[in-house]
């Protein structure tokens, strides 16, 4: 499930089907904060997020429904597999992320999660909105062409 690309970047997960089902108009770079187990099983190559969607409330940012499951080697304090995780981001870019999302009735998906050179989780989420049939169809078409 992961792999070892150029720079040190180790990609833990990716979200194939947000190219199909969205027009990606902007892309973010976001750290996560994560509990100790998480990292490890991420490390370890165990996470999903083909559900995840991103909420900001309160002038925060939360991914919410992306699935990390337990440490293998973890205790009885191991981490809930589904549960809403701080993104850290600068102030001016979640105040961007939300007037996007709530004036353009935009959503705001993961992308990938992977860790970069320095040790640290990173999610690139994007600012998308959804395509209707008769789009995903044209693309089908360019694709086939």
């Amino acid at each position: 499930m992961s792999r070892q690309s150029e720079g040190g970047v180790k990609h833990i997960a990716t979200n194939r089907k947000a190219q199909h089902d969205y027009f990606i108009e902007d892309r973010y770079e976001a750290g996560v904060a994560l509990t100790g187990t998480e990292i490890k099983s991420l490390r370890a190559g165990k996470a999903s997020i083909q559900e995840g969607f991103v909420l900001v409330k309160d002038g925060e940012a939360h991914l919410n429904n992306v699935h990390i499951a337990q440490y293998v080697e973890g205790n009885r304090n191991n981490h809930p597999e589904v549960r809403p995780r701080k993104l850290l981001l600068h102030k001016q870019q979640i105040r961007q992320l939300h007037a996007s999302a709530t004036q353009r009735n935009w959503t705001i998906v993961p992308l990938r999660v992977y860790i970069n050179e320095r040790g640290r989780a990173k999610v690139e989420i994007a600012l998308v909105r959804g395509k209707q049939l008769h789009d995903r169809r044209q693309d089908i078409a360019e694709r086939d062409a």
